[in-house]
């Protein structure tokens, strides 16, 4: 039985009576124990129903782990029916179960649909010194908004920022209510709105019903996500997580969540995990010295369960940076430990190209969390945004994704031409383009209003006569989307290579077959000479042919694995919806693990290096003026430090010969008693 191996502090929490309880588990402490040992506690001494469990994970991984080790105590077909996953799968699962009808789109997907959207308006009648934000960032504000406050607007919660956009507000609020407009026109729904949805349907909907609802990495909810939490019909919530582990402010994840536990909950109970079996004692003293000068939000002192003869963490400092680098490679290649059970561990992005640069050179393989993966690549997105467009003709995203590659066609115009095809159709693109209704103008336009910087509209109509050369079929040169002024005669081709891709694949539902049927169509032909010939200009402007041949070999076989994939699925809208919701969390490759302390969060190994300890980096004061804090980024150096096993090394240089900078040594060296 999983409650067997359980020390006293994790038997207390696994077999607490139903209620609100929240389990304190610092780093190396068993918590994954815990939670497999309370719900196998549920199933086998309480008789709940494994339907009526739900446990919530800020990765599927991390699910999909517990539920394995849950099912060396069950049979499968039990723990198949626990609901677990993200906040984000969970909520996409149950709301389908609800019968509610939802295109999912990623952030990159509505960060477009958003510039389209901004595109269309002007700034320049308002006098300020101030340039208004870019739209990508102006979506990223909005998320954090969303995950940061259920209660106040928008610009409400830009003014608590401290936002010296004030005279842009205004304009700001309009876009995101035509943004937010145009989403439910078309169905889309992004992560966020994922988790809004929900709560709302559970507040309407009662029939969702969890005997206990379990939470990991409690510390990194943030509001919206607690609200998702308190929104489920539950009679017992078990949360799991540790303050000094709190790294996710950036994303919204709000510290005071598990902090006011007891306050928010009736009769709520405290337990603690203190039995550290990951770390030596050395490495934990030293956490434990840095870790003391952040607040203390419930009492708690790790203790260390590992006996033996052990190394002291070790000091690495050095002249200049790239040197740094280098002789930390040297070390790695000359160490005894395998390279898998290595992590290099930074606080900045920027680190990693300089280690990974100087592994490589001396032949130790690596492998980089957040490198580009198989979905990442540019033609498999274009093969599966052709994929989405046949199977939901309604999908603008798509359609604007595909048309990137349509030569003087910028977003904001496909978007029109999109929504003329739409309007032919009654909100069909296939409709649109082959049984368009008799409609002198499809394109949309909004009344100008100038305090809103909404200036220009659409400018007219051009002669269809312009393109009776280009050899396109009667039926289309017949459409009036193409009578659009700003449509030139590549962006003519492109549509007509789109209409004939259309016209031959509606009828085609078998995703293996669909993936073939893009691989093998003139639009895919002509996206592929684009990435080919891209990847194959020399830095004179020239053409390497033999590089671009390679290029379109490449491409193909990325097409053929593509479709090997799809072969596991009878259905394409489940294909689509797999590839959406599902992401690697590791990239692909062996060798020593190259991670952001942000991607080492749950992980161990035997031998880490934590590099570039210099103050400005780690700290990153530059994050920290933007409103991070000191506290957030000790409690990160915890996180890092914490991650090793056996070995830690900790590094720093003085000067970076690039930039010119000379550098002061990271107070967490200092706290850590490294430096005095």
């Amino acid at each position: 039985m999983a409650l067997c191996g359980l020390n006293s502090e994790q038997y207390k929490a696994a077999t607490t009576s139903a209620g609100a309880n929240l389990i304190v588990a610092s780093a190396g402490t068993g918590k994954t124990s815990t939670i497999v040992a309370r719900i196998a506690y549920l199933l086998k001494e309480q008789s709940v129903k494994p339907e009526h469990i739900l446990l919530l994970t800020f990765t599927n991984k991390a699910a999909s782990e517990m539920l394995s080790r849950v099912q060396r105590y069950f049979d499968k077909s039990v723990v198949d029916k626990i609901e677990s996953g993200t906040f984000h799968a969970v909520s996409y699962r149950l709301l389908k179960r609800l019968g509610k009808d939802i295109k999912l789109k990623t952030p990159k997907d509505l960060k477009i649909l958003l510039k389209t959207i901004v595109e269309r308006r002007r700034f320049d009648h308002i006098d300020s010194p101030i340039k208004p934000y870019q739209s990508s960032y102006l979506y990223d504000l909005f998320s954090l908004y969303q995950n940061s406050t259920i209660e106040l607007s928008f610009s409400r919660w830009l003014e608590e920022q401290g936002s010296e956009h004030g005279v842009y507000f205004d304009i700001y609020e309009d876009i995101f209510e035509e943004f937010l407009a145009l989403k439910k026109e078309y169905g889309y729904v992004g992560f966020n709105d994922l988790l809004i949805l929900m709560v709302n349907s559970l507040k309407n909907d009662r029939d969702i019903r969890f005997s206990e609802v379990l939470v990991d990495e409690y510390q990194d909810t943030n509001i919206l996500q607690n609200s998702l939490i308190d929104a489920f019909n539950k009679k017992s919530l078990f949360c799991v997580g540790d303050y000094d582990q709190s790294i996710y402010a950036f994303n919204g994840a709000d510290i005071k969540i598990i902090g006011s536990f007891q306050d928010r909950y009736k009769n709520a109970k405290i337990f603690k995990l203190n039995k550290n079996y990951r770390s030596t004692s050395k490495i934990l003293s030293l956490a434990n010295r840095v870790i003391k000068n952040n607040p203390r939000l419930y009492d708690k002192e790790l203790e260390v369960t590992r006996g033996g003869e052990c190394e002291a963490p070790k000091l690495l400092v050095y002249e200049e940076l790239f040197e740094q680098y280098h002789s930390i490679s040297a070390l790695i290649k000359n160490s005894k430990t395998p390279y898998e059970d290595i992590a290099v561990i930074f606080r900045n992005n920027a680190s990693a190209d300089g280690i990974e640069a100087t592994l490589r050179e001396l032949g130790v393989s690596c492998k980089r969390k957040g490198g580009v993966s198989f979905f990442d690549s540019r033609e498999v997105k274009a093969m599966i945004e052709l994929i989405s467009v046949v199977v939901n003709p309604k999908d603008m995203m798509a359609f604007i994704h595909i048309f990137e590659y349509a030569k003087g066609v910028g977003s904001a115009l496909s978007k029109e031409i999109f929504e003329g095809l739409f309007k032919l159709g009654d909100g069909d693109i296939y409709r649109g383009f082959f049984h368009p209704k008799d409609i002198s103008n499809p394109f949309k336009t909004r009344a100008k209003n100038y305090q809103l910087g909404l200036f220009d509209d659409y400018g007219g109509f051009g002669s269809v006569s312009r393109f009776y050369r280009l050899g396109f079929e009667d039926a289309f040169l017949s459409n009036p989307i193409l009578k659009h002024v700003k449509l030139n005669e590549d962006g003519a081709k492109f549509i007509y290579y789109f209409y004939k891709f259309l016209k031959n694949s509606t009828r085609i539902k078998n995703p293996k077959t669909l993936v073939s049927h893009v691989l093998f169509s003139d639009i895919f032909a002509s996206i592929s000479d684009i990435l080919a010939t891209n990847r194959a200009t020399r830095k004179d402007g020239s053409i390497d042919e033999s590089l671009k041949q390679e290029a379109k070999e490449k491409i193909i076989r990325k097409g053929y694995l593509l479709q090997d994939i799809a072969k596991n699925y009878s259905l394409s809208e489940r294909f689509l919806n797999a590839i959406t919701l599902g992401s690697g969390e590791m990239s692909e490759g062996e060798g020593v693990n190259l991670l952001s302390i942000h991607a080492s969060k749950g992980l161990e190994f035997t031998e880490v290096f934590v590099i570039d300890l210099m103050d400005g980096r780690f700290p990153n004061r530059k994050l920290m003026s933007k409103g991070g804090s000191l506290e957030e980024e000790r409690r990160l150096f915890y996180v890092a430090t914490t991650r090793a096993k056996d070995r830690l090394s900790l590094s720093f240089a003085k000067y970076d010969k690039i930039k010119k900078i000379t550098y002061t040594q990271s107070p967490f060296l200092v706290e850590a008693g490294l430096i005095s």
